[in-house]
């Protein structure tokens, strides 16, 4: 019988080999030293770390509504989905800015 295809080479491919290995030791064996991309300074008050969030939520919020004028049917549908769910956060983190920085 022909056989069409050749047969593998008898020497092992090492750039192969390397790259499986490195891909293995990706997700089976992660690196514990590396550094996060983002980070909060420790000893940062409470009253910043509320008013930040507060300002991120709503920015998400600005965002979502805009996107939401761009799509129709089901998109615009899981964007003001997504809208009314980060609106519950801006109340949530709003009520923790009223408890824990009175006026």
């Amino acid at each position: 019988m022909f056989k069409i295809t050749p047969n593998p080479p008898n020497t092992p491919d090492l750039k192969l080999q390397k790259a499986a290995q490195r891909a293995l030791d990706h997700y089976l064996n992660p690196a514990t030293d590396t550094v996060p991309l983002f980070s909060v300074t420790s000893g940062i008050s409470n009253e910043i770390l509320i008013a930040n969030s507060y300002e991120t939520v709503s920015s998400v919020s600005t965002l979502l509504l805009h996107l939401s004028d761009e799509l129709t049917g089901k998109d615009r549908d899981v964007a003001l989905a997504i809208h009314q769910l980060n609106e519950l956060s801006v109340l949530l983190i709003g009520k923790l800015m009223d408890r824990e920085t009175p006026v």
